[in-house]
């Protein structure tokens, strides 16, 4: 089956009559009395059920309809539900400021919000309200809001279908650097360029029918929308789904249903890590580790490939942005997770996918090329790139240099055609990669979680270093940051008193205005 209308996905992959079996750590929000074992052919029912119920709350063809709640896969059962509606889902993190997301709303201009009560009330205790003509919650009734559960899941809804260039979903950015851009896609960036493209039986990287697949992700994000889309096209044996990150929460789960392929965002990877040493770990037989999001520093890369019991384990690490999907790809071994050169080596992000994607460096300045070897802004060219950002036509066109459109990624373009990337240009040192640095400092400080370095606008770097009391030793600082660029005395803090985004992204410009008082070094011009 390949993937072609995310509105009838979960419908077709029940026809196809496999016997994927998929675990919950918690029951669904869509489904909160419904259990946590769930079959192919009871998805496609709730997914029906689900749009039947939002038609009876007013949903029609062509609405956006915005989808805020507590993290969980029923984020993609909600959004093919409201696309099968013919309706235009746009699925935002719960875990946003109150402030950006009422501004991201105030763009949307949504004809529905499906939220839950508390976050409806969150809202309600804003500058201004969460406006939508039509208010949905899924976990209690709310004033002047309709209960998902108190409407018709019967009510009769055809499934209403859309030309492939026709807006299909809205997905937005991390945010790490300011306010989140609203990406929308169409079927013909995210399905047919991007989906179709992943939902084959790769060797060694496909999914395959006896894998037991784990996903622990920000599913509001638009990756996971692609990957529900891929995995239902090539449903695995069983797939695992972490809606949460604490280590002993998932610990039971995985190890009752032990992965053979993990995906997870870099942050999940780093909060799951303790797992990796106990006794009888749960990815003892994991042969495939997927990162996508956000840099994976080596630590963690050892700790996880090591764990695994498979003779040849690999880990594929993407690099990419909401707005393009995957532009690059690497794989990492046991073998090179642990060779004496692996810091050093780490933003090496692989090569574009061959046929898909073409990458350029240029001066940011001038914008005309660098040559190979030399760091400048990165550009790219793919058909998958989005449509355009809601509310942000300007800033949209500004990002286009002719045929290319900017990453806003800083980075270098090898000879053997790799690239690495060094850092966003907002985020920007001259002279010196904050990424590189913070990679080197994760390797020689074992009790640091994180370490992030900003960039400011004067003066020396300023690390971050998180651990999991906020304490570090004087002395162990001053061994890890031989012969390392100048950086200020480092800030110590806990894991949650570092302001993240919806897929556990530092927010770098928050940290720095909450630490510094200033704004990151950079420009900002292509963000």
């Amino acid at each position: 089956m390949r993937p072609h209308d995310m509105g009838t996905l979960f419908d077709e992959a029940a026809a196809s009559g496999a016997p994927t079996v998929v675990h919950l750590d918690r029951p669904f929000d869509i489904a909160p009395h419904d259990g946590t074992r769930w079959t192919l052919p009871e998805l496609a029912d709730l997914v029906r059920a689900t749009a039947a119920r939002l038609a009876d709350a007013g949903v029609r063809p062509g609405d956006r309809v915005a989808v805020v709640k507590d993290n969980h896969w029923d984020y993609d059962l909600l959004g093919c539900a409201v696309a099968r509606l013919g309706a235009v889902p746009a699925l935002l993190s719960a875990r946003l400021d109150t402030a950006d997301l009422l501004t991201l709303l105030d763009r949307l201009q949504p004809a529905a919000l499906v939220t839950t009560s508390a976050l409806l009330a969150r809202c309600r205790d804003g500058a201004a309200p969460a406006a939508a003509p039509v208010l949905v919650t899924l976990d209690s009734a709310a004033p002047g809001a309709l209960h998902l559960a108190a409407l018709d899941p019967a009510r009769p809804c055809l499934p209403v279908r859309r030309s492939a260039d026709e807006p299909l979903a809205i997905h937005h950015t991390s945010g790490t650097t300011g306010l989140p851009k609203l990406v929308t896609h169409s079927t013909r960036t995210l399905v047919d360029e991007l989906a179709r493209f992943e939902a084959v039986r790769y060797p060694g990287i496909g999914i395959r029918p006896d894998d037991v697949l784990l996903n622990a992700s920000a599913y509001a994000h638009g990756r996971t929308f692609c990957w529900t889309a891929v995995v239902l096209s090539v449903p695995p044996a069983e797939m695992v789904l972490l809606s949460g990150d604490d280590p002993d929460t998932a610990d039971p789960l995985l190890r009752t249903h032990p992965p053979t392929v993990v995906e997870a965002t870099p942050a999940t990877y780093v909060r799951l890590r303790p797992l990796t040493t106990r006794l009888d770990n749960p990815f003892r037989r994991v042969r495939l580790y997927i990162s996508t999001y956000d840099a994976v520093h080596p630590p963690a890369l050892r700790a996880y490939l090591t764990a695994s019991r498979h003779r040849r384990p690999l880990w594929m690490q993407g690099w990419g942005q909401t707005e393009t999907g995957p532009l690059t790809f690497r794989f990492h071994t046991r073998r090179s997770a642990l060779a004496a050169d692996a810091e050093s080596t780490a933003r090496r992000l692989g090569r574009p996918v061959p046929g898909r994607t073409r990458l350029r460096a240029v001066d940011p300045d001038t914008l005309r090329p660098v040559p190979r070897g030399r760091p400048g802004l990165l550009l790219v060219r793919t058909a998958a790139l989005a449509q355009g950002y809601v509310g942000e036509d300007e800033r949209w066109a500004a990002k286009h240099v002719g045929d290319w459109w900017s990453t806003g990624d800083m980075g270098v373009l090898h000879r053997d055609g790799s690239v690495s990337v060094l850092d966003r240009e907002v985020d920007s040192v001259p002279g010196m990669s904050c990424l590189r640095t913070e990679d080197a400092l994760e390797q020689r400080l074992p009790q640091a979680l994180e370490c992030v370095v900003l960039g400011l606008p004067d003066g020396d770097p300023l690390p971050v270093v998180v651990t999991a009391d906020g304490r570090l030793d004087p002395d162990a600082w001053k061994q890890a940051t031989y012969g390392l660029p100048r950086l200020r005395d480092p800030a110590v803090l806990t894991w949650d008193e570092v302001p993240r985004t919806g897929t556990g992204k530092v927010r770098r410009a928050a940290l720095a205005r909450r630490l510094t008082g200033t704004a990151p070094a950079g420009t900002g011009r292509w963000t």
